[in-house]
């Protein structure tokens, strides 16, 4: 390659993008002419000129001018290419593309896509809470037992996984039954306990209580979960 070609090439400066924006334009409901055209705004931007016009375009692209101005009729349209009216030193308007309603759309749908998986997985969590219930008490769990649940979830906001340490904790104390589970998580809401692993603590705070103090026997002695389940996790 000749020097000066290649000292040439090398001096030039390269177009920067997402590549997040490669991976998801689609789902911004763009198709390849409109990326591309994106591409070549960014470009221009780059390059210092603000404002290319449908012509320039076209003689990057393989589209001839009449489409080259509905393609970027089509980004605004679409809210994803913003033209800003600014003012120059001399007090002059001019006007210029701005991208930010992209990279904002795209944050959004990042943001979205983040939640769906949350969400999925949430419902995937709850799905296997019920067949563990299920399996736990060796029966299919009554309309009652089902809405308790339900009330667990979504009005007390416990996390499947906490609910699911309730249940184990009812199963190795022998007391298996949403009365006393719901005391276990009564017990557990009222310490601001969200987490196992903040439950295991909490049990090791009370069993080292119980064991500094005697206990004294009455006749109305109530049944206090002691979470000794989380010992061994």
């Amino acid at each position: 390659m000749n020097q000066h070609v290649f000292l040439k090439w090398a001096q030039q400066k390269h177009l920067s993008i997402p590549s997040l924006l490669l991976e998801h334009y689609t789902d911004l409901q763009l198709d390849e002419y409109e990326f591309v055209a994106i591409l070549h705004i960014q470009s221009f931007l780059d390059g210092g000129d603000a404002f290319p016009t449908p012509q320039l375009l076209s003689e990057r692209m393989s589209i001839n001018l009449d489409d080259c101005a509905k393609l970027i009729g089509a980004l605004v349209k679409k809210k994803l290419l913003a033209i800003e009216n600014r003012l120059d030193d001399t007090g002059v308007f001019y006007e210029n593309y701005t991208l930010e309603p992209l990279w904002a759309a795209l944050i959004r749908l990042l943001e979205q896509k983040g939640r769906d998986v949350q969400t999925k997985t949430q419902k995937k969590q709850e799905g296997e809470l019920y067949q563990q219930f299920e399996q736990e008490f060796a029966r299919p769990l009554s309309p009652i037992e089902a809405e308790t649940l339900s009330m667990w979830l979504d009005e007390d906001k416990h996390s499947a996984e906490l609910i699911s340490a309730a249940l184990r904790e009812a199963v190795v104390s022998g007391k298996l039954n949403f009365r006393y589970i719901d005391r276990i998580l009564f017990e557990w809401k009222r310490n601001s306990i969200k987490t196992v692993e903040e439950a295991k603590a909490h049990s090791e705070r009370f069993r080292k209580k119980s064991t500094s103090k005697p206990r004294r026997e009455t006749a109305n002695t109530q049944d206090i979960p002691g979470f000794h389940w989380l010992e061994n996790l």
